[in-house]
């Protein structure tokens, strides 16, 4: 455990150096909360919607840092430290090279839940926000979907022949997922040509979720997504288990 919480310091000051999740998964969200609170504040989700459509997107807003450590960093570490030949120095060590891994979930994770703290405090504070439905189902559903992201990164970086492949990757299921998943951009208010290129991407599904999570929708409802996102984070966990490449 000792050696986990030194690795875990020494890696949070190097995640910190780069300066790319602390501007996509911290600052970028807490941005979005303001573009979308101030553009649309109370105004409801839809004619007799008992919610706004500002509260209908914090589930939206609250999944970008996932999807930054998840889908883009993750990949990249992974791919990075066994390029370099880290994972296979660690080996021939007391060290596990399961253990670099854990810690890099584990930062990511880190982000993931400072960042979901900052935005429903900004919300609840600048735009009076507040839940509508369940906290747990929604705490539920975002720790599902980050499964679920994380392990199509561990499943990108663990299988792509270098850093070049998995950031080539990484970069193709990110930025899509990003914008057209309803991240950034509101499904709501694309063009139905967008929302159905919307609906072949995985975190669209999960955004689904917490959006109903945050306004009390059943999660009975939701059955199809909550398929999706199970199913997806069991298929890229075992492509990961049997084709992860260590050195």
């Amino acid at each position: 455990m000792k050696t986990f919480i030194a690795m875990l310091k020494t890696e949070i000051k190097l995640s910190l150096r780069g300066m790319d999740m602390f501007i996509f998964g911290i600052c970028l969200p807490v941005v979005m909360v303001f573009i979308l609170g101030s553009t649309y504040g109370n105004k409801p989700a839809f004619e007799g919607a008992n919610y706004s459509f500002f509260e209908q997107s914090f589930g939206a807003i609250a999944v970008i840092a996932i999807c930054a450590g998840g889908v883009m960093g993750l990949p990249l570490v992974v791919s990075d430290y066994r390029s370099r030949k880290i994972l296979k120095r660690f080996k021939v060590t007391p060290i596990s090279p399961v253990l670099i891994l854990a810690v890099q979930l584990a930062i990511y994770v880190l982000y993931a839940v400072t960042s979901l703290v900052l935005v429903y405090l900004t919300a609840w504070i600048f735009f009076n926000f507040s839940f509508k439905g369940s906290v747990v189902n929604f705490l539920s559903v975002y720790f599902l979907v980050m499964v679920s992201m994380f392990s199509i990164g561990i499943m990108v970086g663990g299988i792509s022949a270098n850093v070049k492949i998995a950031g080539t990757i990484a970069s193709l299921l990110y930025f899509p997922m990003l914008i057209f998943s309803g991240a950034t951009l509101p499904y709501e208010v694309m063009p139905s040509v967008l929302q159905k290129v919307a609906g072949v991407l995985p975190l669209t599904y999960g955004i689904k979720l917490l959006k109903a999570a945050t306004v009390g929708v059943s999660i009975s409802e939701t059955l199809i997504p909550v398929v999706i996102m199970i199913v997806l984070a069991i298929v890229c966990t075992i492509i990961s288990l049997r084709f992860f490449r260590w050195e």
